[in-house]
């Protein structure tokens, strides 16, 4: 396994994990990877550190020098996710209307024709999802927070 600090045209950085660099390679053009930030599948290599062991053979731990910022690298898995759910994020907000609390209302307009079909997105309580759902009102739900402010 091999790990790349990567890079997207808004200059947003993030670590994954790959087999091998052919593989990253073949992941990179199909369009695979995904910025964590904002989506965008247009990823290159950024410059990266040197990563090299000096202490060779020791038993303890090497401690972080003091004002160095430390990390810990998440499944590559988990960041491939969060990389999907931003894309998710990025793509309602440029392309449904936000009603806001009054979500139910709207599809239901919507559903009965009561106005013109469009796409929208917006916050309904267990309650109103239900009732939406048994007047087989047509509608989704996303299983994440979706802050659509940046």
């Amino acid at each position: 396994m091999i790990v790349f600090d990567l890079k997207c045209p808004d200059e947003h950085v993030f670590e994954a994990w790959f087999r091998d660099s052919k593989t990253f390679e073949r992941q990179r053009k199909s369009g695979a990877i995904a910025c964590p930030s904002c989506g965008s599948t247009q990823i290159d290599k950024a410059l990266m550190a040197p990563n090299v062991a000096t202490r060779k053979g020791r038993d303890e731990t090497p401690r972080a020098e003091a004002g160095t910022e430390t990390t810990m690298m998440p499944d590559p898995r988990e960041a491939m996710a969060r990389a999907y759910a931003q894309a998710v994020r990025e793509h309602i907000r440029k392309n449904f209307d936000d009603v806001g609390d009054k979500f139910a209302d709207e599809a239901r307009k919507i559903h009965y024709g009561e106005t013109d079909k469009r796409n929208i997105h917006g916050r309904a309580t267990k309650d109103q999802a239900k009732a939406l759902a048994e007047e087989g009102v047509e509608f989704g739900t996303v299983p994440f927070p979706i802050n659509l402010d940046g």
